[in-house]
C-alpha cells in the first residue's frame, strides 16, 4: 500500500446507493427552510440539504431530523459551516468564497460525499454560491 490510492474512492456509500438522474428543479429560500429537520414528522415533506446552491434529499438520514447531530443543517445551503467542519447555526449560511483554500477544498469533499449519497432534487432559485 503506497498510500496513494485514488481519492474519490473514500468518498464511496459503504452500501451502494440507487440514485435518481439529478434534477435542476428551482428551490426558493423559503421553500428550503420548510425542508428542515421538523419535515421528518410530515411525510409529505422532504429535509433537504443545500451545498452550494445544489439541493439534497436527505429525508432517510436521521441525522439530519430533530434529533439528528445535523439537524442544523436541514432547510438551509450551510456551504460555509461544512467547509469550516462547524455545527454552529450562525455559520449555516450559503458564502463561502472568502474561505482559505484548504476550507474550499473541505466543502468539494462535503459535495463529492452527499452526490454519492443523495438524490440532486433542484437548485436554489438565485444561488450566488455555486
Amino acid at each position: 500500500m503506497s498510500g496513494h490510492e485514488p481519492e474519490p474512492k473514500q468518498f464511496n456509500p459503504k452500501q451502494p446507493v440507487q440514485l435518481d438522474p439529478p434534477k435542476d428543479d428551482p428551490i426558493t429560500y423559503e421553500e428550503l427552510s420548510k425542508c428542515d429537520e421538523r419535515a421528518g414528522t410530515d411525510p409529505s415533506r422532504p429535509t433537504l440539504v443545500a451545498i452550494k446552491g445544489v439541493v439534497f434529499d436527505v429525508t432517510r438520514n436521521p441525522a439530519y431530523g430533530p434529533e439528528g447531530q445535523y439537524r442544523v443543517f436541514a432547510g438551509k445551503d450551510p456551504s460555509r459551516a461544512l467547509a469550516q467542519s462547524s455545527l454552529k447555526p450562525e455559520d449555516c449560511r450559503p458564502d463561502w468564497h472568502d474561505l482559505d483554500d484548504k476550507e474550499k477544498t473541505v466543502l468539494n469533499e462535503w459535495y463529492t460525499f452527499f452526490s454519492k449519497r443523495y438524490n440532486i432534487v433542484g437548485k436554489v432559485v438565485g444561488a450566488t454560491n455555486t
